[in-house]
């Protein structure tokens, strides 16, 4: 008859397994670390990712490799990030889309399939119509939409259901009207939809500031309102939405690292922080500031809940629109 294995006391068996993970989170990273960017080279996300990667290197003392997985309107690359390893050796710069992709249709992936890191961008929505139109401010406009039929205005700035729709159907309904009543014309982009509605092809741009920024510099357009809290030092002219009008409706679009869900707490932490001191560097912030993006920090927690809450909030504008699929 054989004899019987000792049980390790549980407090040791504890203990061992701190004793074993200390040293390995202490020697984080010994390797080189992915940062997964879910849109093309080149584009406003990509060039972030790059310059937080190049900041966190250093905070870090590793190499940084971005990587652009790209595909299925954000689907492809946010899936990438998902799936990995909770190591910490494989990230991804998140954007707004975590909120949105799922309500369309396109993924089943939601805010809970990652872990946030901390949130290093916010661009809000705005509101844009030509130089010539004849809208003093925000309040004018709407007051226009109210009065006018369902679909007599037009509005453009980024596909059907991309986040500058769903910011425009989101403050007609904190007005009271319905998400829909102004039809929105899809575009590539910001930079097309700004071009068509200086020639008058659309009533509206709703964009971020400072994809409107050079054509309202030309004289071209006229921003009516920004969905802030405050006004953006960058843009100090442009009043808040809730300046002008019964709504303190704000939205835009973020991004932010993540990381594959069940990462370690004591791992996400120390990303959380060297993540912080990297957002905080003059080479962070200064190239930022030039490229005229919005910077703004919540940490992991913050982040975290700030995901679930617009998660929410965006669902209830696309089922508005007519656009979720749930």
């Amino acid at each position: 008859m054989g004899h019987a294995t000792p049980r390790t006391p549980y407090w040791l068996a504890a203990a061992l397994a701190m004793g074993l993970a200390t040293p390995a989170l202490a020697d984080y990273p010994e390797k080189p670390i992915t940062l997964i960017v879910p849109w093309a080279a080149g584009g406003g996300t990509d060039a972030t990712a790059r310059i937080i990667a190049k900041a966190l290197e250093e905070e870090l003392g590793e190499t940084i490799n971005v990587v652009n997985r790209t595909g299925g309107s954000g689907v492809v690359g946010h899936t990438a990030i998902a799936r990995a390893k909770p190591d910490g050796y494989t990230l991804g710069l998140g954007t707004v889309e975590i909120n949105m992709m799922h309500w369309q249709g396109l993924t089943d992936l939601t805010y809970q399939d990652f872990t946030p890191i901390g949130q290093i961008n916010f661009d809000a929505a705005s509101l844009s119509v030509a130089d010539d139109a004849d809208y003093q401010g925000l309040g004018d406009l709407m007051t226009a939409i109210r009065e006018a039929p369902a679909g007599t205005f037009t509005a453009s700035g980024t596909g059907l259901g991309g986040i500058w729709h769903v910011a425009l159907g989101g403050l007609l309904m904190d007005l009271g009207m319905p998400a829909d009543k102004v039809t929105w014309v899809p575009s590539q982009g910001a930079a097309p939809a700004m071009t068509e509605l200086a020639a008058g092809g659309v009533d509206i741009a709703a964009t971020s500031l400072p994809e409107a920024r050079s054509m309202i510099e030309a004289g071209r357009v006229r921003s009516l309102g920004v969905m802030a809290e405050h006004p953006l030092e960058r843009f100090p002219d442009v009043p808040t939405v809730a300046s002008q009008v019964d709504s303190d409706f704000t939205t835009g679009a973020w991004r932010g690292v993540v990381g594959p869900q069940g990462m370690q707490d004591a791992l996400v932490a120390k990303l959380e922080s060297a993540l912080h001191e990297a957002y905080q560097s003059e080479m962070y912030q200064s190239f930022m500031a030039k490229q005229g993006y919005g910077v703004q920090w919540k940490d992991s927690e913050a982040f975290g809940t700030y995901m679930k809450e617009s998660d929410a909030q965006f669902g209830e504008i696309m089922k508005g629109i007519g656009l979720a699929k749930q």
